[in-house]
């Protein structure tokens, strides 16, 4: 399998940390927030690009999914503050050749913030090149 999750994650997270110091990131999802603006991003899928297998069926390519979650507590501008984090991420996101599958807001059980989630979908290489597809 190739798993370019912890390369993704931390050049997210990095951007993230610059912008927002006093916020939360994660990798992995998280069922209530200790700080916000919190962001998480996770690889949710991982699967052979079938057409990369050589005759020994080893795996050369794979499309990787991540879904990324953000979360505000603001009580006023919530929503306004996911989208801006969420931009930051997408403009990271597709400058590395991944693709927007959807961006949706988010149910929380906890009404005290608000949250939008987003995956995105790309062919990554053995060697953690990206491709578009």
């Amino acid at each position: 399998m190739i798993d370019i999750e912890s390369t993704v994650f931390n050049r997210i997270a990095d951007i993230f940390d610059a912008k927002y110091p006093k916020g939360s990131r994660y990798g992995e999802s998280v069922t209530s927030p200790p700080r916000f603006p919190c962001l998480t991003v996770e690889m949710v899928d991982n699967y052979t690009y079938q057409g990369s297998l050589d005759a020994e069926h080893k795996e050369h390519n794979a499309w990787v999914v991540f879904e990324v979650n953000v979360y505000s507590n603001l009580t006023r501008g919530a929503k306004q503050q996911c989208k801006a984090i969420l931009d930051m991420v997408d403009t990271e996101l597709q400058s590395l050749n991944f693709v927007r599958l959807f961006s949706t807001p988010g149910k929380n059980a906890d009404k005290k913030y608000s949250r939008v989630t987003a995956r995105y979908r790309a062919v990554v290489s053995e060697d953690y090149i990206i491709y578009r597809r």
